[in-house]
């Protein structure tokens, strides 16, 4: 299950420090500007409320961390989940089974970072497209969705990310108007 939030600015952040869990409360306040902490309190209380609707769970989940970083729920280790946000949005998966998700601000086309990152197959279809920028964000989304899916995160071959996808299934969502796209990949 997927939820999104795109309303950063419309809850109250000092309250909201109050309910969460101290793990997460030290880690937002970590931020050295209020939009970042506002991104991770956010995304924390989707998950809270993803983790109430769809497993009957309250109260704080505690994390711990695999290899490379990924996030788990401490005691429930059947529950996967992934936590993404960008300027103008802060997204959440839940699943029983591994999940990535990535929101990204749809941001100016530059063509340098393209060939950087991108394929040879993947460059000519953003090149292509009517909206080489939004282009670009699908692809990238996809790619990081799919290495938060598997806990690696970005590697040094981010042209090779999607060649390795297999049989992971992608749910692509482009919100142009509110300028994000976010990725599902399970």
């Amino acid at each position: 299950m997927v939820y999104i939030d795109d309303n950063l600015h419309d809850f109250d952040l000092a309250a909201a420090l109050n309910v969460i869990s101290g793990q997460r409360r030290e880690q937002a306040l970590r931020f050295k500007f209020e939009l970042g902490r506002r991104q991770c309190v956010l995304a924390y209380l989707l998950l809270k409320k993803a983790l109430c609707e769809e497993y009957g769970l309250n109260g704080n989940p505690l994390f711990s961390y695999g290899e490379h970083g990924k996030p788990f729920i401490v005691g429930h280790p059947e529950i996967h989940f992934n936590l993404s946000h960008c300027r103008e949005a802060v997204a959440c998966a839940v699943s029983d089974r591994p999940i990535g998700i990535d929101v990204e601000s749809i941001r100016e086309f530059r063509e340098s970072l393209v060939r950087y990152t991108m394929n040879e197959a993947e460059v000519q279809q953003i090149m292509s497209a009517e909206r080489p920028e939004v282009a670009f964000t699908r692809l990238w989304t996809r790619k990081e969705a799919l290495l938060k899916l598997t806990g690696r995160g970005i590697t040094d071959n981010m042209k090779a990310v999607l060649t390795l996808a297999g049989e992971h299934r992608f749910t692509t969502v482009e919100c142009i108007e509110k300028g994000y796209v976010y990725t599902v990949c399970e």
